[in-house]
C-alpha cells in the first residue's frame, strides 16, 4: 500500500519511487515501440495496470486529506517529468476528483500542453479522456474554448482541441462543434493531427452516418488520406471502397 504522505511534494517524491520500484526492462513490452521520431520521454516500462492500481493507492491514502486543488499540485509537480508513467499517474489521480472539476482547470490544462509537458499522444490523450473532456461534459459552455484552442501554434494544444471533444460527443452533445473544427484542422500539416480528426469525425459518424458521409464529400478535396481512412473505419466495405476512390 502507498503510504500516506504529511505534503504533497512529499507524495510526489514517493510515486516517482514507486514507480522507479515497479520499471521493468524493455523485453516482451517496449512502450517506446509506440511512440515515433525524436523524443526524450523516458518509460518505465510497468504497464497500465500497475500504474493505476498505484494511482487507486495514492487517492486512498489521502482522500480524507486532500481535494482536487491537493490532487492537481501533485500532477504539477509529476507533469513535468520526463518519464511517461509519472506524468500518467498525476493525471489518474486527478482524474478521480472529477465531481470537484471547476472551470478554472481548463486553462491549467492548457497550459500543461502549451508549456510543452504532455509532447506525446499518450500523455495528452489522457488529459483529454480524463480530464479535459468530462469537464467539458460537466460545464458545457467550456467547449467553445476549443475553436480557439484548435488555431494554436502549439501541435499538442490543437490536437486536444478536437481529442477532447470525444467525450461530449459519446455524450451526443457539441457534435455540430466537432465539424466546424474539423474543418479548422483538415489543413494541418501534422499528421497526429489528421489521425485525431479522423478518429473524431468517425465517433461523430456513429449518431449521424449521413452527416458525416457529406461532410466527407463536401471536403474531399482538402481532407488528408489519413484522417479519411480512420473518418470511414466504421462504414460498410462497399461504402468505404466507394468513398476511397472520390478521395483518390
Amino acid at each position: 500500500m502507498f503510504p500516506p504522505q504529511k505534503t504533497v511534494a512529499a507524495a510526489a517524491k514517493e510515486a516517482r519511487r514507486a514507480l522507479k520500484r515497479l520499471a521493468r526492462p524493455a523485453g516482451d513490452f517496449d512502450a517506446s515501440r509506440y511512440f515515433r521520431g525524436d523524443h526524450d520521454l523516458g518509460f518505465y516500462n510497468t504497464g497500465t495496470k500497475p500504474m493505476r492500481a498505484l494511482a487507486k493507492q495514492i487517492h486512498l491514502a489521502h482522500r480524507h486529506q486532500w481535494g482536487v486543488s491537493d490532487a492537481m499540485a501533485f500532477a504539477d509537480a509529476l507533469i513535468v517529468d520526463r518519464y511517461l508513467e509519472v506524468k500518467s499517474i498525476g493525471i489518474e489521480v486527478v482524474a478521480r476528483y472529477r465531481r470537484d472539476f471547476a472551470p478554472a482547470l481548463l486553462a491549467r490544462w492548457r497550459r500543461w500542453l502549451a508549456d510543452d509537458y504532455s509532447t506525446n499522444w499518450a500523455t495528452t490523450d489522457a488529459m483529454c479522456g480524463m480530464l479535459i473532456g468530462p469537464l467539458l461534459v460537466k460545464h458545457p459552455q467550456l467547449a467553445r474554448d476549443m475553436r480557439a484552442w484548435s488555431k494554436d501554434r502549439n501541435m499538442w494544444v490543437r490536437r486536444a482541441s478536437i481529442v477532447g471533444l470525444l467525450p461530449v460527443v459519446r455524450a451526443r452533445s457539441e457534435v455540430d462543434l466537432v465539424y466546424e473544427i474539423a474543418e479548422r484542422l483538415h489543413p494541418d500539416p501534422n499528421d497526429l493531427i489528421h489521425k485525431a480528426v479522423g478518429w473524431a469525425l468517425r465517433e461523430s459518424g456513429k449518431i449521424d452516418p449521413r452527416r458525416l458521409e457529406r461532410h466527407l464529400r463536401a471536403h474531399v478535396g482538402v481532407i488528408p488520406r489519413t484522417t479519411f481512412r480512420y473518418a470511414i473505419e466504421r462504414f460498410g466495405a462497399a461504402k468505404r471502397r466507394h468513398l476511397l476512390v472520390l478521395r483518390s
